[in-house]
């Protein structure tokens, strides 16, 4: 029979595990795409990763002072689209290449703040980015989930071929 202390290192570690699946699984998919290919109306792969980036930061942040026994900041409380909105206009004026190197840091830090989270903290809920409360599992399950979506999403454009920018 497993213990408490089995069982959450055990969730722990499929939770690396998933995170890293979903995020090979979005690598494979943008390598097929040129980075100027717009993914959604006024959205690049820059615009798109750095929208992954921000949620990676926020539920890193969240993680983080939870494991140190603080509230953390609620960047999404006025909203999940004000919050996506920010975290892609905060990154217009850098190139492609250092979102890309962001986005790619951004997961290894999340990554470490749930391997460092203290067993106890693990247990206990966490206050998500956006404001509500639950297990730490949750949270990471929730932004291993997100990716997912996007790569379904990617998966179908590629199918139907990337659609031509907008022109204003």
């Amino acid at each position: 029979m497993m213990s408490d202390s089995d069982e959450a290192r055990d969730l722990r570690n499929r939770l690396l595990h998933d995170l890293d699946t979903a995020r090979a699984q979005t690598l494979a998919l943008l390598d097929r795409l040129e980075a100027a290919s717009e993914l959604y109306p006024g959205w690049t792969v820059k615009e798109f990763l750095a929208h992954l980036t921000g949620w990676d930061d926020a539920t890193t942040a969240a993680l983080r002072a939870h494991a140190q026994g603080k509230e953390p900041d609620m960047p999404a409380q006025r909203g999940i689209d004000h919050y996506n909105a920010e975290t892609v206009s905060t990154r217009a004026t850098l190139d492609y290449p250092h979102v890309k190197r962001e986005w790619e840091v951004a997961r290894d830090l999340l990554k470490a703040a749930l391997r460092d989270m203290p067993a106890a903290r693990f247990a206990e809920p966490v206050v998500f980015p956006w404001g509500p409360t639950g297990p730490v599992a949750t949270l990471v399950k929730i932004m291993i989930h997100h990716e997912h979506e996007h790569a379904d999403e990617l998966r179908k454009l590629l199918a139907d071929g990337p659609r031509p920018a907008e022109t204003t």
